[in-house]
């Protein structure tokens, strides 16, 4: 028996961020990956995950802390991003799950950051919960994952802008979806 028959990767981060342009020489960098685990099949959130990022090119500006709690002192215990790649593929089966993040942003940056240098950890299956939430709904506007939930009728968890609640979060967003015959095979 397939013991991922079902599951769902998804997958929410967090990245250097700036009130304005970036210092010089800085690029935006993943320092939190959230990661829940969906089945489909029971409908229900099964795996609750968080992996801390040391960023390389880039530190924690007092606008990233303020929107995501997360600070220097934190990131710098975190794992690089090789690393933390190579911990979504043996740990999540990331490379043979399906995967969906809140838009495209997520899967962008990963591909931009992994580059030619390290292996890109997630498999093509990719859906976009906005644009399916969008659709389902019938809403002209993309929203946000927090007025999603709002729109759905359930209850923001954790913290907004911080990759362990969001994914969690997004995941209540996808078993929504699935509930009403909207989520993609």
């Amino acid at each position: 028996m397939d013991r991922t028959a079902g599951l769902l990767n998804v997958v929410d981060i967090e990245a250097t961020c700036w009130d304005g342009m970036p210092p010089v020489g800085s690029v935006s960098e993943i320092i939190e990956i959230g990661l829940t685990v969906v089945d489909l099949d029971s409908g229900q959130r099964v795996g609750r995950h968080r992996i801390v990022v040391r960023p390389a090119r880039s530190s924690v500006s007092a606008f990233c802390t303020q929107l995501t709690g997360l600070t220097q002192a934190e990131v710098d215990t975190g794992v690089s991003f090789a690393e933390a790649c190579r911990l979504l593929a043996a740990e999540h089966h990331t490379g043979s799950l399906p995967w969906a993040s809140w838009g495209d942003y997520d899967r962008k940056q990963f591909t931009r950051q992994c580059g030619y240098q390290v292996a890109y950890p997630f498999g093509d299956r990719h859906v976009n919960a906005k644009a399916v939430f969008t659709e389902v709904y019938g809403l002209r506007k993309r929203p946000g994952m927090a007025q999603a939930l709002e729109i759905a009728g359930l209850p923001l968890e954790g913290r907004h802008h911080r990759g362990e609640d969001d994914a969690w979060n997004i995941g209540a967003l996808v078993l929504d979806l699935a509930g009403r015959g909207g989520w993609p095979d």
